[in-house]
């Protein structure tokens, strides 16, 4: 199902209206006239090549609080919030489509949205996206469990048990790569933490924000294992049969921009923050 969340439309300030009007009088010589004429001419499209300049950019984001919030009220999360700010200075008009994760991946294949954000970049997402920037920060993955016996210590632990995954996502190379892990893909990872509390997976890895934060939306009682894998930067991907695919540049100015003025540190911070209480 596709929603659209949130336009960034310009709005002018009340009462304010550009009004340009120029009296040319019949009594000056008919070069100052041209002179006059041309020069309103300049104007007007300057004005009208001004307006073109607003893009429209269609993003697909998936459920995953805190990062990604898709209410009826509009979008949300940490990820919505940095980029609305790199869009806003590079003027981009922005339609979020919401779908399950494996969904959003088909979609930037195929060219019908155009931005995804905080795929984790692999080999086989490069071939049909851009990673322009790394702009979400890092995020440790963690193992939930609910009995004890599916705790995790090291590694080798995870062999003979099922494992949640959110279906589509990626984690780090080797647990992505391992055909020997018994991975159960689901579309949201509330139901992946509903089902281990049901016995139907005996693990659930995810990032730790989004783990910790489903688990205290459900008030699930699961534990997190001493075994966790270091994360790293995830990113704004632009699809590669994207016409926005020629404006990489504009989105790591904006990033650099906000980076430089404080707001990203703030906007990360105050996630951090409210996770930790």
């Amino acid at each position: 199902m596709n929603y659209t969340f949130r336009d960034h439309a310009a709005k002018a300030e009340p009462g304010f209206r550009f009004q340009a009007s120029i009296i040319i009088s019949w009594k000056v010589s008919p070069p100052v006239r041209l002179i006059v004429v041309c020069f309103s001419a300049i104007l007007f499209l300057a004005f009208a090549a001004s307006a073109e300049e607003r893009r429209s950019v269609t993003v697909g984001i998936n459920h995953a609080p805190p990062y990604r919030v898709t209410t009826d009220e509009g979008p949300a999360g940490l990820y919505v919030d940095i980029f609305d700010e790199i869009a806003r200075r590079i003027n981009w008009d922005i339609r979020y489509v919401e779908a399950p994760f494996r969904r959003i991946l088909l979609m930037m294949e195929e060219g019908t949205v155009d931005v995804m954000l905080g795929p984790l970049k692999t080999e086989e997402r490069e071939r049909v996206m851009a990673f322009v920037a790394p702009v979400f920060p890092p995020e440790r993955k963690l193992f939930f469990y609910y009995r004890d016996e599916n705790r995790i210590e090291e590694y080798e632990d995870l062999y003979g048990k099922t494992i949640g995954v959110l279906e589509g996502a990626s984690y780090f190379e080797e647990f992505d790569a391992d055909d020997k892990l018994d991975k159960e893909p689901i579309a949201r990872y509330e139901n992946l933490m509903r089902m281990l509390e049901k016995d139907r997976v005996d693990v659930v890895v995810a990032p730790e924000l989004v783990g910790k934060h489903t688990v205290n939306q459900l008030g699930s009682e699961v534990s997190i294992s001493p075994y966790q894998i270091p994360g790293e930067h995830s990113y704004i991907a632009i699809s590669r049969t994207s016409p926005m695919f020629s404006h990489q540049d504009e989105i790591n100015q904006a990033f650099e921009q906000i980076r430089q003025e404080g707001t990203y540190e703030k906007l990360v911070r105050g996630y951090q923050d409210h996770a930790e209480r």
